[in-house]
């Protein structure tokens, strides 16, 4: 009988220590979003919860939020955020800065877009005269003349 005892109470301090080491880590975060929160477009195919204190993402069909140990994600915004692997981010998301899209508003979001298309209206008007620069330099180079085989008449 005492034979049996030692190896059964072996066999139980074991029993959670296995258990314990071979159960997956989960992190979950409640945040308190409205059912159908407003979304605001900040980059195509990125979205942000208007107005809110936390930073709210939605993209790919999941809502983003990043915290100090990294991103949590869920399918619908009263859900909870599970955590994430990092390489499982989108890389839109990644390059946002950290806390410029808080409390983010409408009006933001509007003078954001009309500086980006400013500043994509400059790009293309640089471009446009980088080309006319090359094609008259290309001018320069072959000549005035009116072709080949052409002589100086006196």
């Amino acid at each position: 009988m005492r034979k049996l005892i030692l190896p059964s109470l072996l066999v139980l301090g074991l029993l959670p220590s296995l258990a314990s080491s071979q159960a997956p880590v989960q992190m979950q975060i409640t945040i308190g979003l409205p059912p159908q929160p407003p979304l605001l477009v900040i980059q195509p195919g990125i979205q942000v919860v208007e107005n809110f204190g936390e930073e709210v993402f939605f993209t790919g069909g999941w809502y983003w939020v990043r915290r100090d140990n990294g991103w949590y994600r869920a399918r619908a915004p009263r859900a909870a955020f599970v955590w994430v692997e990092p390489h499982r981010v989108p890389p839109g998301l990644v390059r946002l800065p950290p806390g410029h899209y808080r409390h983010f508003r409408r009006e933001q979001a509007r003078a954001e877009e009309r500086a980006w298309r400013e500043h994509q209206k400059a790009e293309r008007r640089e471009w446009k005269e980088r080309q006319k620069a090359e094609k008259r330099a290309r001018k320069e180079q072959r000549g005035h003349g009116r072709g080949h085989g052409e002589r100086d008449r006196d």
